[in-house]
């Protein structure tokens, strides 16, 4: 059996998947500790991915990541005591220059990966906590650590520089990429969904509350929106997206602001929360009729087929988009936005499906298909663990 912990900021899921002989994985079960800070919320899923178990936690048990996590294996030792587990993979958002590919995680790993905090202090910090976690309660158990920068590995010189001397290039200053995890699972999925297509040219948008889109051409990474943190791009739920350097310079020289102060505005107060002054929350923000609200929606979509734009221009032209993450796969109000912006595109979706939830939403001769995808890092995770093990 393997063990997958994905940490996120304000949350840890987990997931438990068999190995059969031949390394292939199958779940059992999933789940997650949400709202982490708040009111901890615990939800279980059986191997099919239907709810079957969800209640709120004790607050004075579980405070933070490291406490989820022992959490989740205290459960896990009660419900399921027969589950011997031979790792555990781990979702760890940047990997640096150093990791390509997943490692096995041992203290001088633990030490580079903590040196990557800074460049993703939403995730990296919180990834780190749920291994020490699994460390301290299981030192005898080998984890795996598996990157989300890694996919991206593949893109060309020029797609990763930035306009600096080469000197800082050579030193790491790059455009490193995310999510990569999920542009993984999209290109597996979509070789079973539409395997006419998955190997063309494909914009894979995973929009969320961190949110990238992914130029993908034979399987592999060609450009990416986010760069050398996780704080470009497109906007965000609380994270500014692109914003011109020259900005930053303004705010320290003329608004005296610190760079820590600069820090907290771009990752923590900007993004839908600081364009609408109401929420991070894209749901409440449709439906609200305030018009810093619709703002926020608006300035979210036009950012989105700008950037359509820019990487269907990286992979001189388009065969497919795929919405995925938690506002590309539910939000049809967002999913229509883009899609009617990027008509010049010919890209034409049909409502009645966009709106059914349907896997395929553009008209079937229409070209580029247009398709939404659930993505599944646990499951890439746990793919990535039994290869590194041969088990």
């Amino acid at each position: 059996m393997i063990l997958v912990i994905n940490s996120g900021s304000s949350s840890v899921k987990f997931a438990v998947y068999g190995i059969s002989d031949s390394g292939a994985v199958s779940p059992v079960c999933r789940g997650e500790v949400g709202d982490i800070g708040s009111s901890p919320k615990f939800t279980l899923r059986d191997g099919n991915d239907i709810v079957i178990e969800g209640k709120e936690l004790d607050l004075e048990t579980v405070s933070g990541h490291e406490d989820s996590v022992k959490w989740i294996e205290g459960w896990i030792e009660s419900n399921l005591p027969d589950l011997r587990f031979t790792a555990v993979g781990h979702r760890v958002v940047h990997g640096g220059a150093v990791f390509r590919s997943p490692a096995i995680i041992d203290v001088g790993v633990m030490a580079k990966l903590a040196e990557l905090e800074k460049l993703a202090p939403l995730h990296q910090p919180y990834n780190l906590a749920g291994i020490r976690a699994v460390m301290s309660a299981h030192p005898e158990i080998p984890q795996v650590a598996c990157f989300d920068t890694s996919f991206h590995r593949t893109q060309p010189k020029v797609a990763q520089m930035f306009g600096l001397p080469r000197e800082f290039f050579e030193s790491g200053v790059l455009r490193y990429g995310f999510h990569g995890l999920s542009y993984e699972y999209i290109v597996k999925k979509m070789r079973e969904v539409a395997p006419a297509v998955a190997d063309g040219r494909l914009i894979a948008a995973h929009l969320g509350n961190g949110a990238s889109m992914c130029a993908i051409e034979g399987g592999r990474s060609v450009a990416t929106t986010m760069g050398f943190t996780a704080v470009d791009g497109l906007p965000m739920g609380t994270r500014s997206g692109s914003i011109d350097p020259g900005v930053i310079f303004y705010l320290v020289r003329e608004r005296g602001y610190e760079l820590d102060k600069v820090e907290e505005l771009l990752y923590r107060n900007s993004g839908l929360l600081g364009i609408s002054g109401i929420t991070n929350d894209m749901k409440a923000l449709e439906s609200s009729v305030e018009p810093d609200a619709r703002l926020a929606v608006e300035y979210f979509v036009y950012r989105s087929v700008r950037e359509v734009g820019s990487l269907a221009g990286a992979l001189g032209g388009l065969d497919a988009l795929v919405f995925t993450g938690g506002i590309g796969e539910n939000s049809a109000f967002i999913r229509g936005g883009i899609s009617r912006g990027l008509k010049w595109l010919g890209i034409e979706i049909d409502e009645e499906t966009n709106a059914g939830g349907k896997v395929l939403i553009s008209k079937p001769e229409n070209s580029p298909a247009v398709y939404v995808i659930p993505t599944n890092e646990e499951l890439m995770i746990a793919h990535h663990t039994a290869k590194t093990f041969n088990r």
